[in-house]
This record gives C-alpha cells, sequence and structure tokens, in this order.
C-alpha cells in the first residue's frame, strides 16, 4: 500500500498485489486500509480504478462494499474495473485512487451522474473545478446505431462530451484520457481514426502547419470491461474563470516523437501547477524513438531501460523524476517480465515504486512493455494506517 500527499487535502493511494493472493482477502484488507486514509484525511474519493480478471470481479467488488461500508466510507461512487491480469494469473492486481478534501471555504466534491448512474467525481479547490468521468463506454441498446468498434468509441467521447457540457465544460477542458480498448492489436489504427475525427470536430487538433497542440494526454492499452464493451474512457478535466484557472502546460519529450506526427492524437504530458503542489499527468510511455520507431524487439530489459528514461526525459525539464511518481499503472505484454520491471526499478532506487502490474497487449506487437503514471512535484509519502495489514 502506498499513499502520497500532494498539495493540502490530495492524496494518490496505490494497493498493489505483487505476487499470488487471495483475492477476497486481497480486496478486504486493501480496502480497508484505504477507507482509513480517507477517514484520517478527511478525503473522497474522485477517481477509482481497479485492475483485475473479469472472473473475479464479482466477489472483489462484494469483498470491496463490505469493507468500506464497515467503516462508514460510501462503496456507491463511480469506478472503473479494467481486466489487468496479475502477472501469476487469475485474481486482484491493484487499486489506484486519488481522494480530496476541502482546503478553503466553497470547496467541495460533487458526483457527475447521467440519469441515476454515477458517471464520475468533481470537485472544487480553490477557486478550479476538476472533473473525472469514469467507465464510459460506447454500447447502444439500439441495433440501428451501430454495435461496431469504431462506432462504440465515436459514441463513447460523444457521451463524454455531454457529461462534460453539462457542468460547464468541453473537450478543450481535459487533460487526460485513458483508453482501455478491447483487442486492441486488431484495431488501434480505426481507434485513432475515429478519436483524430472527433478530436477535429472538438478544435483539438490545430490547421496543418498552425503549431499549436492543445492535445490531452492520454493511455491507449488492451483493456476488456464488464459487459463487453469495445471500449472504456475515463478522463480528467479542469475548468476556471481565468484569476482562478492553475497554469497548464502540454509537455514535449526531447526523447520522444510527438506522437500525433504519427497518427495518435495525445501529447506527452500536461502539467498542472497549483499553488501548493505541481501535478504532471505522464502519458503511456513505451520504447519508441524520437522519430517514432519501435526500439529494441525482443529485449524488454532494454525496453524498460529505454521506457523509464524517456519518462524521466519528459520530468526532468519540470524538475521533477521517477521518484516524485505517486501513482502508475504498469504493463507488460508476457507475465514473466513483471518480475524483470521490479528488479530493474529496484536498481533504479525505485524500490517502494508505487505502481501496479497487470498483463496487456501494448499499441504495437512489437513492444513488450508500458507505464502510464501521475507524478507530484512537492509530494510527500505518508504511511497507511496499520489497522488492516
Amino acid at each position: 500500500m502506498h499513499a502520497t500527499q500532494a498539495g493540502d487535502g490530495q492524496y494518490y493511494i496505490v494497493a498493489s498485489c505483487p505476487d499470488r493472493q487471495d483475492h477476497i482477502g486481497a480486496a478486504s484488507a486493501a480496502y480497508a486500509q484505504i477507507a482509513d486514509v480517507l477517514r484520517e484525511t478527511g478525503t473522497e474519493i474522485v477517481h477509482e480504478r481497479l485492475f483485475g480478471s473479469l472472473g473475479v470481479h464479482p466477489a472483489v467488488m462484494a469483498a470491496r462494499q463490505e469493507a468500506l461500508s464497515a467503516r462508514g466510507v460510501s462503496a456507491d461512487g463511480p469506478l472503473t474495473y479494467i481486466q489487468g491480469r496479475p502477472p501469476w494469473g487469475e485474481g486482484l492486481a491493484g487499486i489506484i485512487i486519488r481522494a480530496v478534501g476541502p482546503v478553503e471555504a466553497g470547496d467541495r466534491v460533487w458526483t457527475v451522474t447521467e440519469g441515476d448512474v454515477p458517471r464520475g467525481r468533481a470537485w472544487r479547490r480553490r477557486g478550479a473545478a476538476f472533473l473525472v468521468l469514469q467507465n464510459i463506454q460506447g454500447l447502444s441498446g439500439d441495433p440501428a446505431s451501430g454495435s461496431d468498434r469504431p462506432s462504440q468509441v465515436r459514441r463513447m467521447i460523444e457521451r463524454a462530451e455531454q457529461l462534460l457540457q453539462q457542468q460547464g465544460a468541453t473537450f478543450q477542458d481535459v487533460l487526460r484520457t485513458w483508453f482501455y480498448l478491447s483487442d486492441i492489436l486488431s484495431w488501434y489504427d480505426r481507434f485513432n481514426q475515429v478519436r483524430n475525427a472527433k478530436y477535429a470536430e472538438f478544435g483539438l487538433l490545430p490547421a496543418s502547419g498552425d503549431g499549436r497542440r492543445l492535445l490531452p494526454a492520454s493511455t491507449g492499452i488492451q483493456g476488456d470491461s464488464p459487459g463487453s464493451p469495445a471500449g472504456t474512457l475515463d478522463l480528467i478535466a479542469l475548468s476556471a474563470p481565468a484569476g482562478a484557472r492553475p497554469v497548464v502546460q502540454v509537455l514535449r519529450n526531447p526523447a520522444q516523437q510527438d506522437a500525433s506526427c504519427y497518427g495518435s492524437a495525445f501529447s506527452r504530458g500536461v502539467l498542472v501547477r497549483e499553488p501548493d503542489v505541481t501535478l504532471i499527468q505522464v502519458s503511456g510511455t513505451a520504447a519508441v524513438d524520437e522519430k517514432g520507431i519501435s526500439l529494441h524487439h525482443g529485449d524488454v530489459r532494454a525496453q524498460i531501460g529505454s521506457c523509464l528514461d524517456k519518462i524521466e526525459a519528459l520530468l526532468t525539464p519540470v524538475g521533477a523524476g521517477l521518484a516524485d511518481i505517486c501513482a502508475a499503472a504498469v504493463f507488460v505484454k508476457r507475465p514473466e517480465d513483471a518480475t524483470v520491471f521490479w528488479q530493474m526499478a529496484a536498481d533504479r532506487g525505485l524500490g517502494d515504486f508505487p505502481g501496479v502490474c497487470v498483463v496487456a497487449d501494448i499499441c504495437r506487437d512489437e513492444l513488450l512493455f508500458e507505464i502510464d503514471a501521475e507524478a507530484a512535484i512537492g509530494g510527500r509519502r505518508v504511511s497507511p494506517s496499520p489497522s488492516a495489514r
């Protein structure tokens, strides 16, 4: 269990299962500690992602409900459950949570709904409004609307835009997206075509030669969800009047080509500078070079080393490093490579790395490894309550 304070009243909590465990016991213990952190810090969950096998989903949800409710914490909020299989096989791989609480008078947290269904959480912090949407999918009950994958992606993005507008925001306010795609290798190019088309409609893709990029940071990775949609979308957005808006900076990586140059509409990272903390959204990063070419075919050690180097190259110019990462999802194509990652992380002084490691296909068949992350300059690691250990 890792908990990092990222500014006043804001925490990242990561529960990771690095080896084979009973999924019910692991979920119960993790959520008992999560509940303790929430109560001790006076915060509420605003973004919750669970990674585990689909086969254990009902049991994990029941254990979560029981552990949170027993400690007086609401278990009714939105969440995203992704089939991120643990390296050892079936079970729970881990949980990534962002939690916030009031800092000033007027700060508050509320639930975003679609009808009666919770679809996200929004919070006001020092005059700025942040919004997380979760588990947005494009399945439709209308056969005439199309059930093919591109149609689902189009509806998924359009549903997100509608929910953003209901909260006084648009896709131009989005800082970061996470796209979890079923069978990613068979249709990633088509996914990019649909995303590019929708982003062009939203004004996120400037005219050729303009030079401006308004693209959010993003992850696009293999991930199935309950209900078997083609894809699932999470995002975070920020809207605020000019006087209260934090500094937002789209980051370029000197060690990697902009993804938009080869047809993927996302930036390498986005920085948000608030008075008490600077948060950095690190896009899904793999061993891809300055020309957009995949590196080190078949060599997972070299790919992991390259990936870590490239994330460091993104963070260093803004005064951060790998040790500032407070939450990460680590994706390995082959289960046996999880051990290689943890060993290499320890060799870099990251033995206490706050990551959840799962088995998933990356967006290119030759890529064996990828990380996405959230980092905090000025973050402080705290010790979770020992009551559930």
